[in-house]
């Protein structure tokens, strides 16, 4: 066993200080030495080293220098205040605007090295061989292999030229790329072949619709099949004579209009419908639906499927139900109709803030309606797939598993100028189960799909870590790059006697991060660590007690000091996660290299951060246990990590 080395002693300051988001490249460290067993092993000798370097730093501080030969600025041209995307009639696709905002207007350069640029690449969340990516497109399993399309720049690794990249799998996991599915090569998609979705009919046949951009930038839908249905992999694609199918109605703006849904059948009459999202003068997000028979030809039905005033453009709108019976634990197909035990999600991208909202309802398959259960959680204003980077996601149902599979674009914090030097820009995330939780009855479960533990090597167990006030845990678990964790906490119920005087306005992103301490929090985990703690990326939970005597549990995720770097935007994300009566707080975080995604209580609140460290990179990259509490006492009831091996994405060979 462990025990927790408290870097406090006679009222000194905590090893994770107090500090405000503008102070980040000040990080403060007192870090300790090693542990070197291959178990778990007292540390108790490490105290001292520990307390030397924390006294060290409260006099000295830190010396930020670099390390390794660094790539020369001069080599590339980039204009760093650019915008992308918003001219042409999309979301924003540059972090050069949050870059000047979160900088005072000027984008500060980064002496990276080959070193640091080369680590960054991911072992086995999805990305092409090279370039830019963004909005995954049109997920589908069709003969015995997962298909994704993707949102991709053959050319360069900013955003531009979109094309859609292909890639196939057997497990969701292992990819094999592909030739691209399809290119801007006609009138009506010339400008751009954006986001799509497929929906394969009963006969087996699969239509595929998908947004152009005209040679005027009017935003149209338009409709590709396969050209060898008998193909398994899908090579080819032909695009419809009568493209485009779908062109702006009456009242919707020209670049207002884009990402059809996969299609479902109504009940109420056996065609199909699609929802394509937009926003009207008055800047209220909504759906609209259109009937069809064939896929060629259209009617706009009289009735929104749903409006949220003030949430903007609706990008990326996704329908599908869920079962809300606790007795069926499984995806339901897109087509099932609503009815007893039955529920709808509908989620929007929004163009506003990007981010995606989802809420839970009721579709009403005769009057092409959706209704949320909860007005004050409608779209737009209240629940979110994930709280850090996750965007223009898109779902599809699998056969095979039985479930609702959830992609979602993971972009850059970078500059473009990091991203041209690497050569490539954007992860997809790991797909995602999704499940109602039929416990809460108000939130969706998310959970990575089971097919990623197979990739486990290498685990350690650590049980019973008593984790006091104030103090950090080292891990001893070799390499610590490539993780999945699996932890439970306990907290000393006795410490819930206290109201917290603040605990009502009290947000991760307000908070302080990792190093604001309150009675009951932060705690949890410190992924991507370097030794001295100057670089880490903090996992944790936060507990207040209010006036009405009830605990409310935040679950947040601290990029702040993840990097030595400042051409990044660094922030706290999170937001409350439920937790019932009789559960233990529980963790599940994948890191993979530049990407930390983290799910809380099962997948009640799921969280995503891109992180660029300098120096806990390759062998030193480090995991740590903290508590950074003023008086609670937590035990990690039991600590699951393993290594994970490399999906060895690669190039299909016939």
């Amino acid at each position: 066993m462990i025990r927790a080395i408290s870097p406090m002693m006679d009222g000194a300051a905590p090893l994770l200080p107090e500090t405000s988001a503008q102070s980040q490249q000040r990080d403060p460290a007192g870090a300790k030495k090693r542990p070197s067993a291959t178990t778990v092993i007292p540390a108790v000798a490490s105290a001292v080293v520990l307390l030397g370097l924390a006294a060290l730093f409260l006099v000295y501080g830190f010396h930020d220098g670099g390390e390794g030969r660094a790539v020369s600025p001069g080599t590339v041209e980039v204009a760093a205040s650019s915008s992308r995307g918003v001219v042409e009639g999309v979301s924003e696709k540059s972090t050069a605007p949050a870059l000047r905002l979160g900088g005072g207007g000027a984008v500060r350069e980064y002496a990276w090295t080959n070193a640091m640029l080369s680590w960054q690449r991911t072992a086995f969340h999805f990305q092409p061989p090279n370039n830019w990516m963004n909005d995954p497109n049109g997920p589908l399993y069709y003969k015995g292999w997962y298909h994704l399309f993707y949102q991709w720049n053959p050319d360069s690794a900013v955003w531009g030229n979109i094309t859609w990249g292909h890639a196939v799998s057997r497990d969701l996991i292992h990819w094999l790329h592909l030739p691209l599915a399809m290119v801007p090569d006609h009138w009506y998609d010339i400008n751009g072949v954006w986001t799509g979705s497929a929906t394969q009919l009963r006969d087996g046949r699969i239509v595929m619709l998908y947004t152009g951009a005209t040679e005027e930038s009017v935003q149209v839908q338009n409709l590709a099949e396969p050209a060898d249905p008998n193909d398994p992999l899908l090579r080819q694609w032909n695009k419809a004579e009568a493209n485009p199918v779908l062109v702006p109605p009456p009242g919707i703006g020209l670049t207002d209009f884009r990402d059809p849904t996969t299609a479902w059948r109504s009940p109420a009459d056996s065609a199909w419908r699609i929802t394509i999202g937009s926003k009207n003068r008055e800047h209220s997000g909504l759906a609209l639906v259109y009937k069809t028979e064939d896929f060629l030809h259209y009617d706009l039905l009289p009735t929104l499927l749903h409006v949220v005033p003030g949430t903007g453009m609706w990008e990326c709108v996704d329908l599908y139900p869920v079962s809300a019976s606790p007795a069926v634990e499984v995806g339901l197909e897109t087509s099932t109709a609503p009815g007893p035990g039955v529920k709808h999600v509908l989620k929007a991208s929004l163009d506003d803030d990007k981010n995606d909202y989802y809420a839970i309802g009721i579709y009403d398959g005769e009057a092409d309606t959706w209704t949320p259960d909860d007005a004050d959680i409608d779209v737009g204003i209240g629940l979110r797939y994930d709280y850090g980077k996750f965007y223009a996601s898109k779902t599809f149902y699998d056969p095979v598993g039985r479930r609702r599979v959830l992609w979602g674009w993971i972009g850059e914090t970078d500059s473009e100028r990091a991203d041209i030097l690497k050569g490539w820009a954007s992860v997809q995330s790991i797909p995602r189960t999704v499940l109602m939780d039929t416990k809460t009855g108000s939130n969706l479960l998310q959970w990575p799909v089971v097919e990623v533990e197979n990739l486990r090597m290498h685990g350690k167990s650590f049980d019973g870590l008593a984790v006091s006030p104030g103090s950090v845990v080292p891990l001893d678990i070799g390499k610590a790059t490539q993780l999945d964790i699996e932890a439970v906490f306990e907290v000393d119920a006795a410490a819930a006697v206290v109201t917290e005087a603040g605990a009502a306005t009290y947000s991760c992103g307000t908070g302080g991060g990792a190093v604001g301490r309150g009675w009951m929090g932060p705690f949890g985990l410190l992924v991507l660590a370097d030794e001295e703690l100057s670089e880490r990326t903090a996992v944790f939970f936060y507990l207040v007690k209010g006036a009405d005597g009830n605990l409310t549990t935040f679950f947040c995720q601290d990029e702040l000091r993840s990097s030595k770097a400042n051409d990044l935007v660094k922030r706290v994300y999170g937001s409350l996660v439920p937790v019932l009566n009789g559960e233990n707080l529980s963790i599940r975080i994948l890191v993979d290299h530049s990407i930390v995604e983290s799910f809380a209580q099962g997948g009640r609140t799921c969280i995503t951060s891109r992180v660029y460290p300098t120096r806990a990179i390759y062998e030193s990259a480090r995991i740590f246990l903290f508590n950074n509490a003023t008086n609670v006492r937590v035990t990690a009831k039991s600590l699951k990590i393993w290594e994970l091996n490399s999906a060895y994405i690669h190039p299909y060979v016939d």
